[in-house]
């Protein structure tokens, strides 16, 4: 909510509420689920890392391991070879990323020792799934400056001379790392939980070990693709193949978006401006509402939720908000979400610090840069108020964690004026201009825990 901005200053924004044809915008929304069976729900989309021509998106640098290993496109191919003195190292991808499924084909020359890297930063330690094609070599072990788990029998399934396809499943704040080989699972490790000197998010890499692969060998790599999954502990949530959330009954995690939107009531204009399909939640361009908000007020609790948005996007996130009319954003708080990317160059202008995506608007600003996904992509936030403080997740890295109280706003009244419980929003203000498509930003995977 860019507030020098005079269209949203004046919150004329539109919104539509249009929830299934034919019925109104309220609690029939929950009789329209016991007639209809639910849509299916929409899957995460794989996305291309690789384009089969360039290295864009690659890095050599930037990660804990990076090296002077060689590292070209042949035949298509993301090929590695040991560069001067038989040097090993990295190729990473330039986004950071913390939960995701990865997948890519893969050929290696005997003998040679590569591997597919995790959470790879110079903040803490990721992890290595091996690839190591040797002999003695393991193929699905799990290494991170010293084995975790051992896979002594992966070698007897990988291919010699052939294309094998990979696929590493990275997720949990302690690292879960699955790997399927050819299709088949050989590895499932969890990381304890608690376990220290680990970076909470990092890049993704593939490996030339060096100093033990013949001058010529190489490692190459295809069909290079991944997609993104929910930041989740495993023993809060299950998610399943399309990244959609299970909590476990003892977690205390209430769904807030399931089978309907019948916890939820628009607010403002014509009431109108959102779609519920496939269990997730669309913000459209059409319609004059300005918020959508739960029924429930809410004081101290924990809220996780899954956004994604299109160029030129504005929403936001209210937390403790009142029910009188004034703006939510500062009879409560409001967590931002806006297309950080593009803002400035399309509407010509200047945003302040705390007006990035992360930012607690009007007060606090996010200050990671790189940690909001390209658009399109989804991202997990995890929110956190007890009492004053406000603790603040994007994609598995911490933004803030501040009490309120010792802040000074640059926007909106003191803390200790606002309102100690009130709605959770979810906040429509797409810009005055067109965007492009019906919906600006998407909304899944929303639970709230009381504390």
């Amino acid at each position: 909510m860019p507030a020098h901005h005079p269209s949203i200053m004046n919150r004329t924004q539109h919104l539509a509420l249009l929830l299934v044809p034919g019925l109104a915008a309220s609690a029939l929304v929950a009789q329209d689920a016991e007639i209809r069976p639910a849509p299916l729900r929409q899957s995460t989309p794989w996305r291309t890392l690789f384009d089969g021509k360039t290295l864009d998106g690659w890095t050599a640098t930037g990660g804990r391991y990076d090296g002077k290993a060689i590292w070209t496109v042949e035949d298509g191919a993301i090929t590695g070879r040991v560069g001067d003195g038989k040097a090993g190292g990295l190729l990473y991808t330039t986004q950071t990323w913390h939960s995701y499924d990865f997948e890519c084909d893969t050929t290696i020359d005997w003998p040679f020792d590569s591997g597919v890297f995790v959470r790879m930063s110079k903040a803490g330690k990721g992890a290595q799934v091996t690839l190591d094609w040797r002999e003695g070599g393991e193929i699905g072990g799990i290494y991170a400056d010293g084995w975790l788990q051992h896979n002594p029998d992966g070698a007897s399934k990988f291919r010699k001379d052939r294309w094998n396809k990979v696929r590493v499943r990275c997720t949990g704040r302690d690292m879960h790392l699955e790997f399927w080989l050819n299709g088949e699972k050989l590895t499932d490790y969890q990381q304890p939980e608690g376990s220290e000197g680990y970076a909470p998010t990092g890049l993704i890499g593939v490996q030339v070990h060096g100093g033990l692969e013949p001058e010529g060998h190489a490692a190459k790599f295809v069909n290079v693709r991944m997609r993104e999954l929910p930041v989740f502990d495993a023993f809060q949530f299950e998610c399943d193949e399309d990244g959609f959330l299970t909590p476990k009954a003892e977690s205390g995690w209430e769904p807030m978006l399931d089978k309907d939107l019948s916890k939820w009531e628009p607010h403002g204009g014509d009431g109108k401006g959102f779609e519920f399909e496939g269990g997730v939640l669309h913000l459209l361009t059409n319609g004059s509402a300005h918020e959508l908000r739960t029924r429930d007020d809410f004081g101290d609790f924990a809220l996780r939720m899954d956004f994604k948005i299109t160029r030129g996007a504005n929403s936001g996130v209210f937390l403790r908000a009142k029910r009188d009319g004034g703006n939510p954003a500062f009879s409560g708080a409001e967590i931002q979400v806006l297309d950080d990317f593009h803002w400035e160059e399309d509407t010509n202008s200047k945003l302040k610090p705390w007006q990035f995506t992360g930012s607690l608007y009007g007060s606090v600003a996010a200050g990671h840069a790189g940690t909001l996904y390209p658009i399109g992509c989804w991202n997990s936030y995890e929110i956190r108020y007890q009492g004053s403080r406000i603790r603040v997740e994007l994609n598995g890295v911490v933004l803030y964690d501040v009490d309120t109280f010792e802040l000074t706003p640059e926007q909106g009244a003191k803390f200790q004026e606002r309102v100690k419980a009130g709605f959770l929003g979810l906040q429509r203000h797409a810009p005055a201009r067109a965007l492009e498509g019906e919906a600006f930003t998407w909304y899944r995977n929303v639970f709230v825990k009381r504390l």
